[in-house]
């Protein structure tokens, strides 16, 4: 039984993965985006102070965008492994697959991190304020005024919608890698180790 063509694989999996993340990808940078701009002219809210948020926010985002070039890489790929005098050895094309998992699986772990961070932030704040209801605004005697923003809930929805573009990059490189090591047109004898 002949396995399906392997280039048109990486160029399938690739263009899906290059849209969806373009699509996906302008959501969290568009809100992040917003939410640095304008978030900090609102003043003190639960986000204020916290500067390790926003560079693991713009490391996350560059993580987004290395992986949304990674995938159209993987259509440039997918043209060279079709060509029998230009075709990589089976070793690159599986180290780039390889790439394409790490980097996903690095981009997931910045995003969990993020939410880690942002809802423990969100939870001592409203641990804080009275257990009858947390108003809007809150005020207390002499300490400072703290709020609760719609800027906080941009945030946590920019890192679960990019988390959901980095699940669907590291499955199709988990695809694509799977498919690198069983037998295809390009290389009949992956499964036997050569």
């Amino acid at each position: 039984m002949r396995s399906d063509s392997l280039a048109r694989a990486y160029s399938r999996l690739g263009w899906i993965g290059f849209w969806i993340q373009i699509a996906i990808g302008a959501i969290p940078l568009t809100l992040t985006v917003y939410g640095l701009v304008f978030g900090r002219s609102t003043g003190p809210g639960t986000r204020g102070g916290l500067v390790l948020i926003e560079y693991l926010t713009v490391a996350g985002l560059v993580i987004l965008a290395f992986t949304t070039v990674w995938s159209y890489r993987y259509t440039r790929l997918a043209r060279r492994i079709a060509d029998p005098a230009r075709r990589p050895p089976q070793s690159k094309v599986q180290r780039s697959a390889w790439i394409g998992v790490t980097a996903s699986a690095l981009g997931i772990f910045f995003s969990m991190l993020l939410m880690l961070f942002e809802v423990s932030q969100l939870l001592i704040h409203f641990l804080r304020a009275p257990q009858a209801g947390v108003p809007v605004i809150q005020t207390t005697g002499g300490a400072a005024a703290s709020w609760v923003s719609a800027a906080d809930m941009m945030s946590l929805m920019a890192l679960i919608v990019s988390m959901f573009g980095e699940f669907t990059v590291l499955a199709f490189s988990l695809r694509l890698l799977f498919r690198t090591t069983v037998n295809s047109e390009e290389f009949p004898l992956a499964g036997a180790g050569g």
